[in-house]
């Protein structure tokens, strides 16, 4: 799964954040209703974990207004407001679920999976599925393919790759890859992403003619299956 967490307490998301990742989907997360409502709105989310108390826009009004911007993530509203009341007004603003805080993160995962689970059942599966040429990656099975033999990856290297696979043909940079694999929204002076480039590349390109992640000098990478790849 791909998760969106929007909560201000930032200590919590970071929980979350670590906690998801640790069980092998991809989470990312924001700090209030604004920067949760842009990023929510690019549509590359499974499920949106949102906090019902945001700073800037509340979580509710988040949730209205991106139905109403016609985006049908599936949205867990999380609040420390539990009554009956409460959750009614939840899911009338457009939420799918409703935890009360405090919660178990056990069920919270049980919740965002089946949320996902319905989803995928309901005809967006070929949106968990990337492929470009010979290689195959499947966001819920969390398993990459390269000519329909599998390629084991590490959570960081399975993130960089799917982001890499949906922006297939266009040139990505270090940047970009800085803010959205790593979270990282300021250049760190090392050389982390070319490391994890060079480790992807080595396990996707074994055994093949060619490689399928390009260097683009002074600008970034790109992703492209070329005829005659294979090997």
């Amino acid at each position: 799964m791909r998760l969106l967490i929007i909560e201000d307490d930032q200590e919590a998301a970071a929980y979350l954040v670590k906690a998801f990742r640790e069980t092998g989907h991809v989470a990312d997360s924001a700090y209030d209703g604004l920067d949760g409502y842009a990023l929510a709105r690019e549509g590359d989310y499974d499920v949106l974990i949102v906090d019902r108390m945001l700073p800037k826009l509340d979580g509710l009004s988040l949730i209205r207004s991106l139905r109403e911007q016609n985006v049908a993530t599936p949205t867990l509203i999380l609040s420390a407001l539990g009554q009956v009341d409460d959750r009614v007004k939840g899911l009338r603003a457009g939420g799918d679920d409703y935890l009360p805080k405090p919660y178990a993160f056990s069920e919270l995962l049980a919740r965002t999976e089946a949320l996902a689970r319905r989803q995928a059942g309901s005809g967006a599966a070929e949106e968990t599925r990337y492929r470009i040429g010979d290689l195959e990656l499947d966001r819920l099975s969390h398993r990459v393919t390269r000519a329909g033999r599998e390629i084991p990856l590490q959570p960081r290297e399975f993130r960089l790759l799917e982001y890499l696979m949906r922006h297939a043909g266009q040139v990505v940079t270090r940047t970009m890859l800085l803010e959205h694999v790593w979270d990282y929204h300021f250049d760190p002076q090392t050389n982390v992403i070319d490391v994890h480039v060079s480790r992807l590349r080595s396990k996707l390109d074994k055994g093949f003619a060619s490689p399928i992640i390009h260097t683009v000098r002074g600008a970034g990478y790109i992703l492209r299956f070329e005829e005659g790849a294979s090997g």
